[in-house]
């Protein structure tokens, strides 16, 4: 049913409690993973850790494979929402699985605002949020 799932992960505590789930429905749905990591330039024009980032990708990457999964990873740099879709209909994924980072959906000025909000309504393909 997901051929190829997209997981993007972010250096948060919360962004990682996903990974096993991840692994669950990859290895269910013998699917396709991307794990993707978008590096955003900050207001004062200072980007994420590049160094930070790749050892993100790394350690998801070996936390798959230690499950027997194996997994592209992907770095992008952008605005996270649009970046996250534009790469789900690139590699056609099926589901994005994402973490609504610890502030939860229901306080709708926070909702409005998050990251996962943004990519559950721009996303052409179904996100299935953790907590």
């Amino acid at each position: 049913m997901f051929r190829n799932i997209l997981f993007p992960i972010e250096l948060s505590r919360e962004a990682r409690k996903g990974i096993q789930l991840t692994a669950d429905m990859v290895k269910t749905h013998q699917s396709r993973l991307t794990i993707l990591s978008v590096v955003e330039t900050k207001e004062d024009g200072v980007m994420s850790s590049e160094t930070q980032v790749a050892k993100l990708l790394q350690e998801a990457k070996l936390f798959f494979a230690n499950q027997g999964i194996s997994a592209e990873t992907l770095e992008r740099e952008g605005l996270p929402a649009f970046t996250i879709c534009d790469v789900a209909d690139e590699i056609n994924a099926d589901l994005i699985i994402m973490s609504c980072r610890g502030l939860g959906l229901i306080d709708e000025e926070a909702a409005a605002e998050s990251v996962t909000n943004r990519v559950i309504n721009l996303s052409s393909c179904p996100v299935l949020v953790t907590s």
